[in-house]
């Protein structure tokens, strides 16, 4: 943590399940990090109300910001940022930029959030797009996948930032002096892929990076890489495809032991190892995306989060303020660049 209090503003009216989701999030966080500080964004009244029903009040550590609109999980982000400059996404954003929060997380339309990030932080110099970075589970415990959703369309460079501003993250997160980096593609093989991802290898192999190669979806779930990139329109799909299988096995798992009397005995002895494979691979572990590759660090949760779930998101949060990550992306980035272009 950073030697002054941390402070995250909360988009409070963000989400599936709005304010109580937060709140229930913020109060437990608040219990297990004594030294932060969070702000509650969004509708004063609803969250008072919110705030009395789970028997809370308002603290030093736990404020309210008022904001008087909200945007919708099905809103345009166009729409969303240029016409919902109160909402609780957006004073929350602000709360970055004006210095009052060291992050903000939300669990709003994730467009509208890219958008608006990239509005009011602005991006880090040498990096054109932001990207989506988040945790997946593995046999070896997780990996590091990006872009998770924001650049559908990607360019042999923006897979290279990604791979540089990953690296950096990784770095500083799980404490990996030179993690490896792999570039999702069809096979292993260098004949493989198409023109955009056999150029974007180039020229990662090129760069400071550990680069081991092109990578097969399954290294996703093995492990053997440290850090997986890709385009938004590849790792969205992993990334759901991943949480679909997830689903379909504790179904699956549930279905068979309640099949008969046998199988509800055998799953009655099989209890404690079933609950610790649903711990070890439960996604809410795992919630939380960080929009990186802005002046400001801004942490996506998913829409449909429960409160533990939007506390790993604050926790993911609380991390890149501890070890600064836009501050160590941007003095990569700028090195990176200075060894390009030596002139």
């Amino acid at each position: 943590m950073s030697d002054s209090s941390p402070t995250i503003a909360l988009d409070a009216m963000g989400g599936d399940h709005g304010p109580h989701v937060v709140i229930a999030a913020a109060l437990k966080c608040l219990d297990d990090y004594p030294q932060l500080v969070l702000t509650l964004v969004g509708d004063e009244p609803v969250l008072l109300k919110q705030l009395k029903k789970a028997s809370a009040v308002t603290s030093e550590r736990l404020r309210i910001h008022h904001a008087s609109e909200k945007v919708a999980m099905d809103e345009s982000p166009a729409k969303a940022l240029r016409n919902k400059k109160d909402s609780s996404m957006r004073v929350a954003i602000n709360q970055v930029k004006e210095g009052a929060a060291d992050a903000c997380v939300s669990a709003g339309n994730t467009g509208a959030l890219m958008a608006t990030a990239r509005f009011v932080l602005k991006m880090i110099p040498g990096i054109d797009r932001p990207a989506i970075i988040a945790l997946m589970p593995s046999i070896r415990g997780h990996t590091y996948v990006l872009d998770m959703g924001a650049n559908i369309d990607s360019s042999a460079e923006h897979l290279l930032q990604f791979a540089v501003m990953g690296n950096e993250l990784v770095r500083a997160v799980d404490k990996i002096d030179s993690p490896t980096i792999g570039l999702l593609n069809v096979g292993e093989e260098e004949i493989k892929g198409n023109e955009q991802v056999k150029q974007a290898a180039k020229l990662i192999a090129d760069s400071h990076l550990n680069f081991v190669g092109f990578v097969e979806g399954n290294h996703i779930s093995t492990g053997n890489t440290d850090l997986i990139v890709t385009d938004g329109f590849v790792g969205n799909i992993s990334l759901k495809t991943t949480e679909g299988v997830a689903q379909m096995i504790v179904q699956g798992l549930k279905d068979s032991f309640r099949a008969n009397w046998y199988s509800k005995l055998a799953g009655l002895i099989a209890m404690p190892c079933l609950k610790a494979f649903k711990q070890r691979f439960d996604p809410r572990q795992y919630n939380g995306a960080t929009l990186i590759g802005l002046r400001g660090i801004v942490v996506k949760s998913h829409g449909g989060a429960d409160s533990e779930s939007f506390a790993n998101a604050i926790r993911m949060a609380l991390e890149e303020i501890e070890y600064n990550i836009p501050d160590k992306i941007g003095q990569r980035v700028a090195s990176a660049l200075s060894e390009r272009d030596p002139a």
